[in-house]
């Protein structure tokens, strides 16, 4: 699962790495959670890639109300291209959401310890995801997004048993690209490289969401 994450490289990062323009000032966010808006990039049939503000939390177009997106902030790899909810947007709407680590809970003894995850690298990185565009009779159309998880690499694995997909950044234009087949799709949704990432465990002040600035992802003393 990933249910909290961080995203704080500024525009010019973003735009360098993943060559995309991104047309709209932004703040750093240390605590990220789920019915926030997000940072996505996206490719829509006939266009350039391009970034957008998604609220997370998966509202599929058949949802007869907007609640069901507090129970869709992520969607299992293993499944996602069967399951009713997921199944039309992996064929045609995926969507990469902006981070640059994300947060995990290691219950031991009773106990619950924060730990955030990034690259070692200081880049940002996208996680798979998928969007949708719902619509209602008497509301505005609401676009909203989810994270696609797989099975923990080893050294996640110690902490949660699952994670984001994280994507490189040539990859994330293969997975936005809007006319990729599903097996090729299928075999981008692995865990990353433990050689890659690193982790260490934070203040549990990022239990609370209200909570923001860049103490949340120091190392807890």
């Amino acid at each position: 699962m990933c249910g909290r994450f961080a995203f704080y490289s500024p525009r010019e990062s973003v735009q360098e790495y993943f060559g995309v323009e991104v047309p709209f000032a932004f703040e750093p966010r240390y605590n990220v959670a789920p019915s926030q808006e997000v940072m996505v990039i996206r490719q829509q049939a006939n266009a350039q890639p391009e970034t957008e503000m998604l609220k997370w939390g998966l509202v599929p177009f058949w949802a007869k109300d907007s609640e069901i997106g507090s129970r869709m902030i992520n969607a299992r790899a293993e499944t996602v291209a069967e399951k009713p909810a997921f199944r039309q947007a992996f064929k045609q709407r995926r969507c990469v959401i902006l981070a640059d680590g994300f947060y995990e809970w290691h219950t031991e003894e009773g106990r619950k310890t924060p730990y955030f995850i990034s690259f070692k690298v200081d880049h940002p990185f996208g996680m798979a995801g998928l969007w949708e565009n719902w619509h209602a009779n008497d509301q505005p159309p609401l676009e909203t997004c989810t994270i696609i998880t797989t099975a923990a690499s080893r050294s996640i694995s110690r902490l949660h048993e699952r994670m984001p997909v994280i994507l490189d950044a040539p990859t994330t234009m293969d997975w936005i690209q809007p006319e990729r087949e599903p097996d090729a799709l299928l075999a981008m949704l692995k865990s990353c490289d433990d050689k890659e990432i690193q982790a260490w465990p934070v203040r549990r002040t990022v239990n609370n969401p209200a909570n923001q600035g860049s103490t949340l992802i120091e190392r807890a003393g």
